[in-house]
């Protein structure tokens, strides 16, 4: 899956005020990130804010970034859940022509055991018509996917060609790194440790910050793929600071603020996330003049 091999984005879906979907912003935040040069674009991922959409919101922010994005770069949907027969029912009935792959998360809450995780995902793997990206989140979901399991599920199963690892680990993800299949991809989930994952032998990142700087960052994962370690750790540490700023509050209550603080999306969440609180907007609106000094 060489189009997965680089920087994806995790879009947010901007609200306005009266929490009604912002369309004029969510076309601005594709556009930007197209136009910095992001690899390509996950839609409906946790960043979506889509645990507090309905299905038919849900189906409208699909269409219009499937509509702007206009073939331009490659898509994945995510598709994930705690109910292992809902999620099947979507891969089942859902037109996937538009998607290079999809994006799909440990079941969360229920903690399933090792074994019922697995049998989660060959559930998945077998509904799917398309390829299929795990999703190991435990700050989220409640368990951990262990290396062991995601090597199982790589071995026996085709098309499940990557996973999104945001344990945050670095032990955790060189295992997975040292024993994964030749061709199966380990991406990074955490911002943080994404160039250092890259370095040790992964593929890339599913971003968060990405987004709102789509060109510093996706440079740096190239410049990391590529092994030009020096130019790529310069522009980590440039960026450390504020990638802990956006999570500091929560996810995407601090990228929102980021898009706010560069004019291009209001920083409104539904609840029970909140909006920045003014001390963090300030930091995060201090960072953006900061790099906009220095393009």
């Amino acid at each position: 899956m060489q189009s997965l091999i680089g920087t994806g984005v995790a879009l947010v879906t901007p609200f306005r005020e009266d929490l009604s979907i912002d369309t004029d912003a969510l076309i601005k935040i594709v556009n930007f990130s197209i136009d910095g040069g992001v690899e390509y674009l996950v839609i409906l991922g946790t960043t979506a804010e889509n645990a507090t959409m309905t299905q038919a919101e849900k189906e409208f922010v699909i269409q219009t970034v499937v509509d702007t994005n206009n073939g331009r770069l490659p898509l994945v949907l995510g598709v994930g859940g705690n109910n292992t027969m809902e999620v099947v029912a979507e891969l089942k009935t859902r037109d996937f022509s538009k998607f290079a792959a999809i994006l799909s998360v440990s079941p969360y809450y229920n903690k399933p055991t090792q074994e019922g995780i697995y049998q989660h995902f060959k559930a998945v793997s077998e509904a799917s018509p398309i390829p299929v990206i795990l999703y190991n989140v435990p700050s989220r979901t409640g368990s951990n996917m262990l290396p062991s399991t995601v090597m199982r599920l790589a071995n026996d199963f085709e098309n499940i060609v990557a996973i999104k690892e945001a344990n945050g680990d670095m032990v955790h993800a060189m295992q997975l790194l040292k024993d994964k299949p030749k061709d199966f991809l380990v991406l990074s989930g955490d911002d943080m440790i994404a160039l250092p994952m890259v370095l040790a032998g992964g593929s890339g990142v599913i971003s968060v910050i990405a987004q709102g700087f789509p060109k510093e960052f996706s440079e740096m994962i190239r410049l990391g793929l590529n092994r030009k370690v020096d130019e790529a750790y310069k522009i980590h540490y440039l960026f450390s600071d504020c990638i802990d700023m956006i999570f500091e509050q929560g996810n995407p209550a601090g990228i929102k603020q980021v898009f706010q603080s560069l004019g291009i999306a209001d920083n409104t969440v539904r609840l029970p996330l909140v909006a920045a609180d003014q001390s963090l907007a300030n930091r995060i609106g201090a960072f953006v003049d900061k790099i906009n000094k220095l393009a």
